[in-house]
């Protein structure tokens, strides 16, 4: 029997749509991904009022640490006593491992199965195919519910506009290259998919495909 659907927060609902169900690759480059789930992260941070942002910098707000452990972990790298810091520079310097933190919580939480694997039986990796397929289905059904209304709602948009900054545009978005444009349009109105977004041309300027945890552990590289 399909157990009820958890509540998802940002950086796992992206997930879930970035990730192959069956298979439990990325559905675009692994290092992307790892950059928009620290944006997420910051995003769903930001919507529970616990960090503000402005001008492309963010400071924590004092409220208590949020009791999902993945979130809370996110929260107690920020600096402390209102100190601030660029979005960019965090999203960059601490995707791998916010990628992989919220991997392992998904994994936790029974959202995603973990494979481990050899490459050419020698380099570990590890797939993460969803434990249950009518999660990203339906997380895909709710996406699209949104797309038809016009992201009425904050948190939709932002999740729009985080999985059009990593590469998934054409992916998730439904009515063709358009849809894919307007979805497109929507990174420069959210702080946080436009640092992620920014991260990701710079990756695709400079040509960098350097390793990273994801790509040892879901590439969608290959």
């Amino acid at each position: 029997m399909t157990q009820p659907a958890p509540e998802l927060t940002l950086p796992e609902e992206l997930l879930l749509l970035a990730l192959d169900p069956l298979r439990g690759k990325p559905l675009c480059r692994a290092r992307f991904l790892e950059y928009g789930t620290a944006g997420a992260a910051l995003r769903e941070l930001e919507l529970q009022g616990r960090i503000t942002e402005e001008r492309g910098r963010v400071r924590v707000t004092g409220l208590p640490a949020p009791p999902d452990p993945f979130l809370g972990q996110v929260l107690g790298s920020l600096p402390a006593n209102g100190h601030e810091i660029s979005v960019r520079g965090w999203v960059r310097q601490a995707g791998r491992h916010t990628g992989e933190l919220c991997l392992e919580h998904l994994v936790r939480r029974s959202v995603l199965r973990r494979e481990t694997g050899r490459l050419l039986g020698l380099l570990p990796y590890h797939r993460h195919p969803a434990a249950d397929p009518a999660l990203p289905l339906a997380a895909r059904g709710r996406f699209t519910a949104a797309q038809d209304a016009g992201f009425p709602e904050p948190r939709g948009r932002a999740l729009a506009a985080l999985a059009a900054a990593v590469g998934l545009a054409s992916e998730v978005g439904r009515g063709g290259l358009r849809a894919s444009w307007a979805l497109h349009g929507l990174i420069d109105d959210d702080w946080a998919a436009h640092a992620v977004h920014h991260n990701v041309r710079r990756d695709r300027s400079s040509g960098n495909r350097a390793p990273s945890i994801t790509s040892n552990t879901t590439s969608g590289d290959d």
